[in-house]
Order: C-alpha cells, then sequence, then structure tokens
C-alpha cells in the first residue's frame, strides 16, 4: 500500500542478475542489495521505469517489516487494496482510501494529504513492482507531484509463536515533476526521503495492526465487510475461508452474538 497504504513472498534462484535491455533502455536488476526479475517487466514499460530510476530524487529502502497476515492474505490484500482500506476505515485503524481504476490499477489516498495512482507492472509470490503517480501537500512541501517506482520484496516467516506472518522490504525511486524543487535536491533529498520513508513504514504498521485483528477478532473482520455497503461476495467468502471459524453467523448476517 503506496503514498499508501500502498503498503505492503522462491524464484530467486530463478532470477537472472545480468542487466535487460529493451530497444532503448537499460533495467538493472540490483536494487538495495536484492536481485528483482526485471527481465519479466513489459518492454514497453522498461523506458518509462528507468527515466525514473535513472534520474531519481530520492532512493529509499525500507524493512524489512513484519506483518501479522498469511502469505495468502497478504497477497488477496496487495492485489485487493480498496478491501484492506474498507476494512482499516471501519476498524478505525487508519484514513486510508483506495479505488479500482482499471486493470491491476488503483486509486489511493492515506488521508493525510498523499493520494495518486498506482499501476501492478509486475507480480510474482517473492516480489511487485509498482509504477505510480501521485502528489503530497502539507505544510512543509505544499503542492508536490512526482512519480515513483517501487519495487517489493516479501517473504513468509513463523513467528515464535507458531503464527505465520509477511516480512516485507520496499525500494521506492522517486522522481519529482517540478523542475525548480528537483534542482534543490541536496536540499530536498532529507526531507523527501523521510516523508517517503515514514509513509511506507506507518502504511505496513497499519496493515500489521490489521493482521492482529484477524488473529484475535476474525468475526469481527467478516462482520465489518458485511457492513453497508458490504464488500463483494467474493471478497467476504474469501475472509471466511481464509479466516477461518468465522461461519457462526445468524441469517442476519451479523456474528451470533454480541455485535463488535
Amino acid at each position: 500500500m503506496v503514498g499508501v497504504l500502498a503498503i505492503v513472498t522462491g524464484l530467486e534462484l530463478a532470477l537472472l542478475v545480468r542487466e535487460v535491455r529493451s530497444e532503448t533502455c537499460t533495467l538493472s536488476p540490483h536494487h538495495a542489495g536484492m536481485v528483482f526479475p526485471v527481465e519479466q517487466v513489459d518492454p514497453e514499460w522498461a523506458c518509462r521505469l528507468q527515466s525514473i530510476i535513472g534520474n531519481d530524487t530520492t532512493v529509499n529502502a525500507v524493512g524489512p517489516i513484519r506483518a501479522a497476515l498469511s502469505e495468502s492474505m497478504y497477497e488477496y490484500l496487495l492485489d485487493h487494496p480498496p478491501v484492506a482500506t474498507v476494512l482499516i476505515d471501519r476498524l478505525e485503524l487508519g484514513l486510508y482510501k483506495s479505488e479500482e481504476r482499471g486493470p491491476d490499477q488503483f486509486w489511493g489516498s492515506d488521508g493525510e494529504g498523499t493520494q495518486g495512482i498506482v499501476q501492478l507492472v509486475y507480480k510474482d509470490r517473492t516480489s511487485r513492482l509498482y509504477y505510480l503517480e501521485g502528489s503530497h501537500n502539507s505544510r512543509l512541501l505544499p503542492d508536490v507531484t512526482g512519480k515513483a517506482v517501487v519495487l517489493l520484496r516479501m517473504k513468509p516467516v513463523m513467528e515464535s509463536n507458531g503464527a505465520e506472518a509477511m516480512d516485507s522490504t520496499v525500494v521506492s525511486y522517486t522522481k519529482l515533476d517540478n523542475r525548480i524543487l528537483s534542482g534543490l535536491v541536496s536540499l530536498l533529498r532529507p526531507l523527501i526521503g523521510g516523508v517517503v520513508t515514514g509513509k511506507f513504514r506507518k502504511g505496513v504498521e497499519t496493515v500489521n495492526r490489521l493482521g492482529l485483528v484477524m488473529r484475535q477478532h476474525p468475526e469481527r473482520i467478516v462482520f465489518k465487510a458485511m457492513e453497508p455497503p458490504a464488500c463483494s461476495d467474493r471478497d467476504v467468502a474469501f475472509l471466511k475461508k481464509s479466516l477461518g471459524g468465522v461461519d457462526d453467523f445468524s441469517r442476519t448476517g451479523r456474528p451470533n452474538g454480541p455485535a463488535p
């Protein structure tokens, strides 16, 4: 999940370490000490991504950060951001909003001045590559617009109590649209880098809090998903199946017991 949440699972042995070339652009697979499968990226995206990576205003790496979610739940929420933001909002865990705008494309807002369009460029079981166009408005950075490339590496782990969780590391390249601001990069890099890092950390921490509620009160999650306007039947069915033990519902759709 990005500007939002964004946010936040091998294939690493199969990744190529060579640079991969499109007709005019080169993408390196090496980012923050990790190797990403950029050879799988559609060549039409190569130049768009490289224009940001090769001319970034800031580059930031965050993680690994842990989220209290199973691999299947984590991936589902990554691929269906509106489900995550609806639950976060109804549980009063944050101010995030998200809407689907097209195939693998979402609009998102963190409710604190950052919003934009997120396009999924590539995904596999361990990696995600995103292209973002967005804006940030705050007292320190008013009306800033820009583009970003976000690379996500995720890995399932087992916590000491036996619970499933996910560790995520995010690498982001940000390029400002404003040439004057971009020219002040030496002055702005610490400020912008701090904002970007803070946004990612807060997003993953919010998802972690959502995961903890899922562990402790799975029936509450399903109840919130069914509140009007309800999530889709597909989303509710997935939550019921994944959380387990939440099928004890009355015909009204409410849990048999005190309402959360």
